[in-house]
Protein backbone atom coordinates (compact mmCIF):
# COMPACT_ATOMS: atom_id res chain seq x y z
CA UNK A 1 0.00 0.00 0.00
CA UNK A 2 1.22 3.50 -0.84
CA UNK A 3 2.12 5.42 2.35
CA UNK A 4 0.63 8.72 1.14
CA UNK A 5 -1.95 10.57 3.22
CA UNK A 6 -4.12 11.61 0.29
CA UNK A 7 -3.64 15.33 0.59
CA UNK A 8 -1.29 17.88 -0.88
CA UNK A 9 1.11 19.42 1.59
CA UNK A 10 2.44 22.07 -0.76
CA UNK A 11 1.85 23.63 -4.16
CA UNK A 12 4.66 25.45 -5.94
CA UNK A 13 3.89 28.41 -8.18
CA UNK A 14 6.54 30.05 -10.33
CA UNK A 15 6.35 33.84 -10.43
CA UNK A 16 8.18 36.44 -12.48
CA UNK A 17 8.62 38.94 -9.63
CA UNK A 18 8.52 37.69 -6.03
CA UNK A 19 8.04 41.09 -4.36
CA UNK A 20 5.06 41.85 -6.58
CA UNK A 21 3.60 38.36 -6.08
CA UNK A 22 4.03 38.51 -2.27
CA UNK A 23 2.16 41.80 -2.19
CA UNK A 24 -0.66 40.36 -4.31
CA UNK A 25 -1.08 37.14 -2.30
CA UNK A 26 -0.66 38.85 1.09
CA UNK A 27 -2.44 42.18 0.60
CA UNK A 28 -4.87 41.60 -2.26
CA UNK A 29 -5.90 38.01 -1.50
CA UNK A 30 -5.39 38.33 2.27
CA UNK A 31 -3.39 35.12 2.65
CA UNK A 32 -1.17 34.59 5.68
CA UNK A 33 2.52 34.66 4.79
CA UNK A 34 4.34 32.00 6.79
CA UNK A 35 7.95 32.93 5.99
CA UNK A 36 10.23 33.90 3.12
CA UNK A 37 13.77 33.24 1.90
CA UNK A 38 15.65 34.81 -1.01
CA UNK A 39 13.64 33.83 -4.09
CA UNK A 40 10.92 32.01 -2.12
CA UNK A 41 7.83 32.91 -0.09
CA UNK A 42 5.39 30.56 1.66
CA UNK A 43 1.69 31.16 2.37
CA UNK A 44 -0.93 29.15 4.26
CA UNK A 45 -3.89 27.83 2.25
CA UNK A 46 -5.86 26.22 5.12
CA UNK A 47 -3.12 23.72 5.88
CA UNK A 48 -1.65 23.40 2.39
CA UNK A 49 1.38 25.58 1.75
CA UNK A 50 1.65 27.72 -1.32
CA UNK A 51 5.30 28.25 -2.25
CA UNK A 52 6.00 31.17 -4.57
CA UNK A 53 9.29 30.73 -6.40
CA UNK A 54 10.79 33.58 -8.39
CA UNK A 55 11.97 32.28 -11.76
CA UNK A 56 11.57 35.31 -14.00
CA UNK A 57 9.07 33.33 -16.09
CA UNK A 58 5.78 31.53 -15.63
CA UNK A 59 6.07 29.13 -18.56
CA UNK A 60 7.22 26.08 -16.57
CA UNK A 61 4.70 23.72 -14.96
CA UNK A 62 3.97 24.03 -11.25
CA UNK A 63 4.82 21.25 -8.77
CA UNK A 64 2.44 19.20 -6.62
CA UNK A 65 3.88 18.00 -3.30
CA UNK A 66 2.24 14.86 -1.89
CA UNK A 67 2.35 14.49 1.87
CA UNK A 68 3.60 11.24 3.34
CA UNK A 69 4.34 10.27 6.94
CA UNK A 70 7.06 7.85 5.78
CA UNK A 71 9.18 9.34 3.00
CA UNK A 72 11.53 6.37 2.76
CA UNK A 73 8.67 3.89 2.36
CA UNK A 74 6.87 6.06 -0.22
CA UNK A 75 10.11 6.47 -2.17
CA UNK A 76 10.75 2.73 -2.10
CA UNK A 77 7.17 1.88 -3.16
CA UNK A 78 7.25 4.25 -6.12
CA UNK A 79 10.76 3.19 -7.14
CA UNK A 80 9.58 -0.44 -7.15
CA UNK A 81 6.93 0.64 -9.69
CA UNK A 82 9.65 2.03 -12.00
CA UNK A 83 8.95 5.67 -11.13
CA UNK A 84 11.93 7.81 -12.18
CA UNK A 85 13.22 9.99 -9.35
CA UNK A 86 15.18 13.09 -10.27
CA UNK A 87 16.20 13.67 -6.62
CA UNK A 88 16.27 11.02 -3.92
CA UNK A 89 14.95 11.84 -0.42
CA UNK A 90 16.93 14.73 1.00
CA UNK A 91 16.73 17.37 3.72
CA UNK A 92 15.37 20.69 2.43
CA UNK A 93 15.27 22.84 5.56
CA UNK A 94 15.58 22.72 9.35
CA UNK A 95 13.17 25.11 11.10
CA UNK A 96 14.07 27.03 14.29
CA UNK A 97 11.98 24.57 16.35
CA UNK A 98 14.14 21.69 15.06
CA UNK A 99 11.53 20.20 12.71
CA UNK A 100 12.96 19.08 9.39
CA UNK A 101 11.45 19.14 5.91
CA UNK A 102 12.37 16.30 3.60
CA UNK A 103 11.48 15.86 -0.07
CA UNK A 104 12.04 13.55 -3.01
CA UNK A 105 11.31 14.62 -6.59
CA UNK A 106 10.00 12.42 -9.39
CA UNK A 107 8.19 12.73 -12.72
CA UNK A 108 4.66 11.99 -13.81
CA UNK A 109 3.81 10.11 -17.00
CA UNK A 110 4.43 13.28 -19.06
CA UNK A 111 7.77 14.15 -17.46
CA UNK A 112 6.43 16.92 -15.19
CA UNK A 113 7.77 17.37 -11.68
CA UNK A 114 6.03 15.92 -8.63
CA UNK A 115 7.35 15.54 -5.10
CA UNK A 116 6.97 13.58 -1.91
CA UNK A 117 7.08 15.75 1.23
CA UNK A 118 7.26 15.13 4.95
CA UNK A 119 8.00 17.15 8.08
CA UNK A 120 9.69 15.42 11.00
CA UNK A 121 9.19 16.95 14.42
CA UNK A 122 11.78 16.86 17.21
Amino acid sequence: MMPLTGHLSQISRRVENLDRARTFFRETLGLTELYAFPGLAFFDLSGTRLMLRETGTTTEADVLYFHTEDLAAAHQTLASKAVAFSRAPHLIHTHPDGSEEWMAFFHDDEGRDLALHTITRP
